[in-house]
């Protein structure tokens, strides 16, 4: 028995050596001069910056090593994301040259690099993406050239955002020590970070499935929340730095709101691919009232600009929601004439179960996280864990609304029209609970009305 468990447990051992090994085997020279440069990149921050953090910003940042890492060799497309975006944001801190007057005199800065003139960029190329892909699902024989082409934009798209992001962050110290902070503190800067995720996830189930149909409907939940984005930048200005108000000074929301938006950006691609599922299987029905998801979709995209204008907010952007009733109406016509051409290039039901599937998974394990999170954010700032503020309760709504989804489907073998239609009412719960809370319910969460 002894040496029958001592050849076991030296059978173990040879395989997880082996194991690692293997992973490390993987590894090519790009893969560690990736690594080299992020670890030089991250302790030079940490020499550079370590005085002006508290502990748990160090703790952040040296984590953030080996996580940036990881993803790199995980997904090698990032390694050239994260590097350009680098070398581009540093170009523009450095053009700054501390300055913040800068960014109306200096060409690059005007009209390229600051984090405005960036993320009006991402916002333009974005929709230029949805364009397209949707061209893709149309013309016939340059299909996978148009959607190749809409995917390239899409990555263009992130790294705008990201520049932006990262540039903004910047500015905001420019302002005033006091005033700076990582920019996911109100609705501009969480719409952005909303994009861009949403976005960068899609492109990776794009990259794993080996088809980009998928992109056409994930590309318009992109587009509308960029939609969004401009509509409040024009109302309120929404672009302009403000200090934060104290119940967000505090580390907690760096790891939050991130976690968070990875929820929602996993939510709503997940009801898009669902929206995609739908589509495809009633694609041959011609009785008009079979048809409920695509008549579903036009009342609804018809239905967002008549509660926006109702808010006080809305004032003096009448006509914007009138064109986005016009390109609504448009998009919901084109779904449904043309359902037929656009069921013949999306993948297999199979493929676009998993994708909602795995969407909704990952989603779901970073929103409970983010909510652990808000919990102990609460218990510092307020006083206690849970007060069953509007925002609290609907962030509960959502989490059980997405475990019972996965209780279902992974117990009771949920699939199919049932789990996409499921999907689909997610989103909506989810965009109140991120929206609709902010425009008509008030509490502790206030300070990001509308």
């Amino acid at each position: 028995m002894n040496t029958t468990t001592t050849l076991s447990s030296r059978t173990t051992d040879a395989t997880t050596i082996s194991l690692h090994q293997g992973y490390f085997a993987k590894r090519n020279l790009p893969d560690w001069l990736f690594a080299a440069l992020a670890l030089v990149g991250g302790l030079y921050a940490f020499t550079r910056y370590s005085a002006f953090m508290d502990v748990y910003e160090k703790g952040i940042l040296l984590a953030a090593i080996p996580a940036v890492i990881a993803m790199g060799w995980f997904w090698r497309p990032l390694r050239l994301l994260m590097l350009l975006v680098t070398g581009f944001s540093l170009l523009g801190i450095v053009t700054y040259q501390g300055d913040l007057a800068r960014a109306e005199q200096v060409f690059w800065l005007k009209y390229f690099l600051s984090s405005q003139s960036a993320i009006l960029w991402m916002s333009m190329l974005f929709f230029m993406s949805t364009v397209f892909y949707w061209l893709g699902m149309f013309v016939k024989g340059q299909g996978d050239t148009l959607e190749s082409l809409g995917s390239r934009i899409a990555w263009v798209a992130v790294g705008m955002a990201l520049v932006g992001t990262l540039v903004r962050w910047y500015e905001s110290y420019l302002i005033g020590a006091d005033v700076g902070h990582i920019p996911v503190s109100n609705l501009y800067e969480v719409f952005v970070l909303f994009c861009w995720m949403t976005a960068a996830f899609y492109l990776y189930f794009e990259a794993q499935y080996k088809t980009r149909a998928m992109g056409a409907f994930v590309m318009l939940v992109v587009s509308a929340a960029v939609g969004f984005l401009l509509w409040y930048t024009v109302v309120r200005e929404a672009h302009e730095i403000q200090p934060l108000v104290p119940a967000l000074k505090s580390w907690w929301m760096k790891l939050h709101v991130p976690a968070n938006f990875i929820g929602y950006g996993m939510f709503s691609l997940a009801a898009m691919v669902a929206l995609a599922y739908l589509v495809k299987q009633q694609a041959g029905e011609t009785r008009w009232y079979k048809l409920t998801p695509l008549w579903l979709l036009g009342v609804v995209l018809c239905f967002v600009p008549v509660v926006f204008r109702a808010t006080p907010a809305a004032a003096g952007g009448g006509n914007y929601w009138v064109g986005y009733l016009l390109v609504s109406g448009l998009i919901a016509a084109g779904i449904l004439l043309g359902r037929q051409r656009i069921a013949a290039r999306l993948p297999a039901p199979e493929v676009l179960d998993d994708v909602m599937y795995k969407a909704i998974a990952v989603g779901f394990a970073f929103f409970t996280i983010a909510t652990v999170l808000g919990a102990l954010w609460a218990a510092e700032a307020w006083g206690g864990y849970w007060s069953w503020d509007p925002k609290e309760t609907w962030a509960l709504i959502v989490w059980l609304n997405y475990a019972a989804w996965l209780h279902m489907r992974l117990m009771k073998g949920l699939r199919g029209t049932v789990a996409a239609w499921w999907a689909l009412v997610g989103l909506a719960v989810t965009t109140f609970a991120f929206l609709g809370v902010n425009m008509f319910l008030s509490g502790l969460h206030s300070y990001g009305t509308l």
